[in-house]
């Protein structure tokens, strides 16, 4: 089932709006100029509305797809392209996270980095 938007972490690396445009825009379609408001920068790929939200846990980046209009399924299919495009740390929810499912699935995270993928427990909290 059709996510009906996507999150991902990218590490805090040598990824910056030019590196995310550059991949979303042959992705989306060509991205708008980032605007930045507060710590958060906007912009539009293709008619998809991104936010980027630089050290939003800790030194993780966050990138927010805001429509399930996108060529991927889910956050791991993204994960996993955002990762093969960058060639950086990603790390994604393993599918939609509901707060009634609590707490402990809360930190259940998938990574995805030249070792491979797998799951982890992250406390982002």
């Amino acid at each position: 089932m059709r996510q009906p938007d996507i999150e991902i972490y990218l590490k805090d690396a040598d990824v910056d709006h030019k590196a995310i445009s550059a991949w979303l825009g042959a992705a989306l379609g060509p991205c708008s100029d980032w605007v930045q408001k507060g710590q958060t920068y906007k912009c539009k790929a293709g008619n998809v509305p991104v936010t980027w939200l630089p050290k939003a846990v800790g030194k993780w980046n966050s990138l927010y797809l805001e429509s399930d209009q996108t060529p991927w399924d889910d956050d791991i299919a993204c994960a996993r392209a955002a990762f093969a495009a960058l060639n950086v740390e990603v790390r994604c929810a393993p599918g939609t996270w509901v707060e009634e499912e609590g707490e402990e699935t809360a930190d259940r995270w998938i990574r995805i980095s030249e070792d491979g993928e797998e799951e982890i427990t992250w406390k982002t909290a």
